[in-house]
């Protein structure tokens, strides 16, 4: 395997990255590829992000990742989310044991992983591995910059350009040649 392509995913706060994400790994899974890694769904009540979740891509496994701050300590927060500390050791699990794979997707590295070294830190060394064909890393566009400097990047999606309507999970795995 080892060819490694490092792809970032970027866009602004819920604008859908996760979904998409969702939607790639669905479609790699159709064409038969083993896909690996975790996703972080939001969890709404009505309009309202209330919680985020991890999710296993490999077995669909799901646990509560995160819950709005209110007087929950947790030990690891940020000033919107209390943080499950036994969800991000099964999740930084789940990114040690993901490679080999076809597809590994990391949802998402941010300023708690690259300035706080906290979260999911395991999806550091799975995407410098570079076991794998390909891996979607979901950045924020503030980080892109440190991202660009850490691995050689083969292509950047922008969930925010004009032509996101051509942003679907067999598109993009189409023109990665999966």
């Amino acid at each position: 395997m080892s060819s490694g392509k490092v792809v970032l995913l970027t866009g602004d706060i819920e604008t859908g990255k996760t979904s998409l994400c969702l939607d790639i790994a669905h479609a790699a899974k159709k064409r038969g590829l083993e896909v690996a890694g975790i996703a972080s769904p939001a969890v709404f009540e009505g309009d309202i992000k209330i919680a985020i979740d991890a999710k296993d891509l490999r077995t669909g496994n799901c646990r509560r990742l995160a819950v709005l701050q209110d007087d929950i300590k947790t030990g690891l927060e940020t000033r919107r989310w209390s943080f499950n500390l036994d969800v991000i050791s099964w999740g930084n699990q789940i990114l040690k044991e993901a490679i080999p794979c076809d597809l590994l997707i990391v949802d998402e590295l941010g300023p708690l992983e690259f300035n706080r070294h906290e979260g999911w830190v395991a999806g550091f060394s799975s995407i410098e591995s570079r076991d794998y064909q390909v891996a979607v890393v979901v950045i924020r566009p503030s980080l892109l910059k440190t991202a660009k400097q850490r691995w050689k990047i083969f292509q950047e999606i922008d969930i925010n350009s004009p032509d996101k309507l051509s942003l679907t999970g067999e598109n993009i795995i189409t023109t990665l040649g999966l």
